[in-house]
This record gives structure tokens, sequence and C-alpha cells, in this order.
């Protein structure tokens, strides 16, 4: 599970993941035109995280920037790129890029949940030719719930209702897949079932959830298709659940024990893909289900032993289900599919050896981290007294809260071994003659520098 000290906060984390991604592949800051927010660490409750972003874009000289945060809970990185790529399909896009950060900071009080924390950044950029192409059609489901909130503004841990949660989670994805189901089969005049897609992401606070959210999308194709080989094969051991209400299933243990042991070929096939990060990170919120992704790409061009494919022509023409949820609640299901090479993203990414520098501490350092992290929020007039040396080269960090509570920030000098892909440029400026555009090509380029404080501030606790 990744957390950190004193020297980050969310400002902090979303600035690493944002110049990771500019210098990583060549963006120029003048390059975008639209910057939205999706994230639940609030440390001011009017100044968006997204106006301390812009310092590094202002020193470019880039003072036009659309958009600010997005908050509800897990969901307002999601919100933040539906509303990125409405902006690029409409009469107000100028042609320039659109860049979606996701990032979070979960923690909580001592108890049962303290060990589902977590933390990590997305950055997203939006444009043209991408090689992840967002589908047409897309399902969501919004609820007035209290399964997971934030009423106490001195604190930052949440009040949470574990099992309450967990059921409206579920419900959401019920009520997206039906939806979506619907109009896909509307839409393309043929049936739809998880065999339509070759991957799902789901957003994960726990891995135990996203084994019973797979299994639970195959017990909506059982309902809406009991006939499918799937459930033909075992239709006598099926039957009892066919006279059951959905709405009376969420808390029936022997329904959810066979669907999943059912489900386990496609959670291997499927799912499991892109678990990675989510597991070794945490939950983090709202750059769960997007760390999820880049953990997907990974794995599409890891190598494998022996094999010898062409890992970019596997990869092209997948569709991946993608799940988002944020309790409150909010929640959307959407597609989307490959239409050019994303090895250089997994490459950019480098998982596996950021992985392996982690440093690793013991769960007392970690809870008196936490301790600290109480004295400090909200407090004003303070400078962290973490070691800068254990962060990540590259890696912002807060350097002071003066007595008026305004944060200034620093930079861990970047190393002369950083890697920079270059597209030339056609990559670095954005501009096209014309703004025509369709919906079926608006796409998001994801990869960039993901999971900022994470991996850049080394600091991990084993659960």
């Amino acid at each position: 599970m990744a957390f950190c000290n004193d020297l980050e906060d969310i400002n902090s984390v979303c600035m690493t993941a944002v110049a990771n991604l500019l210098e990583k592949y060549n963006i120029a800051p003048t390059d975008i035109g639209r910057l939205e927010v999706g994230t639940e660490t609030l440390i001011d409750k009017s100044k968006s995280v997204k106006t301390s972003l812009c310092q590094l874009f202002n020193s470019h000289g880039n003072f036009d920037l659309e958009g600010v945060d997005n908050i509800n809970a897990c969901y307002g990185g999601t919100a933040a790129l539906l509303n990125t790529i409405s902006w690029v399909e409409s009469s107000a896009w100028d042609g320039r890029y659109g860049l979606v950060v996701c990032g979070d900071i979960a923690v909580y009080e001592e108890g049962p949940a303290r060990p589902t924390g977590g933390c990590a950044a997305v950055a997203m950029l939006i444009g043209r030719d991408a090689p992840l192409a967002m589908g047409l059609i897309r399902a969501s489901h919004m609820e007035d719930a209290y399964d997971f909130y934030k009423p106490k503004l001195d604190s930052e841990y949440p009040t949470v209702f574990g099992q309450e949660s967990n059921v409206c989670y579920l419900r959401a994805l019920d009520g997206c897949y039906r939806r979506f189901a619907l109009k896909y089969e509307s839409f393309n005049k043929a049936p739809f079932n998880l065999g339509q897609v070759d991957s799902v992401v789901l957003h994960s606070p726990y891995n135990k959830l996203v084994k019973k959210s797979g299994a639970r999308m195959l017990y909506n194709d059982f309902l809406r298709n009991p006939d499918l080989p799937i459930f033909k094969k075992h239709e006598k051991d099926l039957e009892p659940f066919k006279k059951l209400l959905p709405e009376n299933t969420y808390d029936n243990k022997e329904l959810e024990k066979t669907f999943i042991e059912l489900a386990r070929p496609m959670y291997a096939a499927k799912v499991e893909p892109s678990v990675l990060l989510p597991q070794e990170l945490g939950n983090s919120y709202t750059a769960s289900m997007y760390t999820g992704l880049l953990s997907l790409i990974h794995n599409w061009h890891k190598p494998k032993p022996g094999a010898q494919v062409d890992t970019e022509e596997q990869a092209k023409g997948k569709r991946v289900l993608m799940f988002s949820y944020g309790s409150g609640l909010a929640a959307t299901l959407y597609s989307i599919q490959v239409a050019g090479a994303t090895g250089h993203i997994a490459q950019a990414a480098n998982l596996e050896e950021r992985l392996k520098e982690r440093k690793f501490v013991s769960p007392q350092e970690f809870t008196e981290t936490l301790k600290d992290r109480e004295t400090k929020y909200g407090k004003f007039d303070w400078e962290p007294e973490g070691d800068p040396s254990e962060l990540f080269p590259g890696t912002y960090r807060l350097a002071r809260v003066d007595k008026h509570g305004r944060r200034s920030y620093e930079r861990v000098p970047v190393s002369p071994f950083r890697t920079t892909i270059n597209f030339g440029k056609q990559a670095i400026h954005s501009r096209m003659p014309t703004r025509s555009y369709h919906s079926s090509s608006v796409a998001l380029h994801a990869g960039s520098k993901l999971l900022s404080a994470a991996l850049r501030s080394r600091r991990f606790v084993k659960v």
C-alpha cells in the first residue's frame, strides 16, 4: 500500500504526474487548452488543485486553460475525463490537447478500513489520433446515498459504512451494466454480454470487491440470457437463481459463491490483467480505475517467456469495458477500443522496474506518519520534516505552508537519465487547420506518468 509523509500533498502529487506526462511525451505546455482535475483529497475549501497546477503552464506563458476540479468521491476523475472529451467534441474546442488529472491520498482512521488506503495520481492526454478511442456508448447510475462521505471538515478521514458501500457499488454496477447492454443492443442490433469485450477494468477499493464485481457482471448476463453456453452447462445448479429478484441478492452468499466460481476463467482472462497497480498501490480513489488501465496496457506488452509475438498487433482492436464508481453515489460504464500502438505507453511507464525501487517501511512507521498528518492537517505556518532525499528525482514536494495557509513547492532535481519519447512536431504542436471532429474519433492518450506519489515517494507498507 502506497502512502506519503508531510513532504507531499495532493497538489504536489498531481504536479509530479503532470510534469512527467509533459516531459516523457515531449508535450509543449502551451499546447494544453483544458486542464481538469478529479480528486476528493481536499486541502482547501475554495482554491482548486487545478489552479495550483497552473504554475507548470503559466511559467511557459500559457494562461488560457479551461477547467477546474470535479469532486464526488472516487468518481471525480471520470467526470473530468467525460467533460474534457465533451470539450474536444464541442464548437469551443481550439485544437489543443485536453489534460485530465486524477489523484488522491486515501487515508483512514485506526480500524479495519485503514489497510484499504493508498495513493496514486494519473495524468491523461486527450486529443486526436490517440491509441485509445472512447466508445460511443456509455451508461450511468446516480443515487443519493451515505455509504462513504467526509462530513468532518477538521479531519481528512472519511465516515464509512463498509457493507452498505459494497451494496451501493454492486447496485450501481447492475444499473450501469443493464443500461449499457440495452443501449449497445439498440445501437448495434446485436446482443451484448461479456463475450463482446476483451478486457474489463473495474474501480478497485480492494481486490475482493473486484472479483465480486466480475462475477456480478456474469450474473447479469445470466439474467438477460440464461441460454448462453456458459450457463447451459450448469443449468441445474443455476435454476434456483432465476426466481430471485436481483435487488434481493446482494447479501446472498450462495449466489455470490456460485458466480465467483463460474467467473474464474473470465476473471483470469479479462479482469486480472488490470489489477497489478491497484493491488500494489492500494485504493487511490479517483486514480484507481486508471491505474488499472495502465496495468492492462503493461500486461499487453509484458514479455512472455518463449513467445515470439507482435504485441502491438495483438493489442490492436481490443475492446475494454471500464466501470467507474464513486460513493454518494455516481457511476458510469463506458468502453474504449485500441485504435493504435500502445507499446510506447508501457515502455514509458516501466512499471516493473519502478515497482522494484520502492522503499518498504514497517506498519509502526506508517502509523506514526498518519499521526503526524493528523497534527498538521488544517494547520498553518509549518515546514515538512521529511527527508527529500527519499523522493524520486523529478518529484514535486511541499516546501512550506505559511501563516496564511499559502503553500509553496519545490522540485527534486530531475535525473539526467530520464527517458523521453519523441514523437516529433505533430506530438509537440497539436493545432490543426480545421476543427472538424467526430465523436467516434475522440480518443484519450492514457499513459504518461501514472501514479506519481505512489512510486515517487518510494514509501510503502505491506498489509
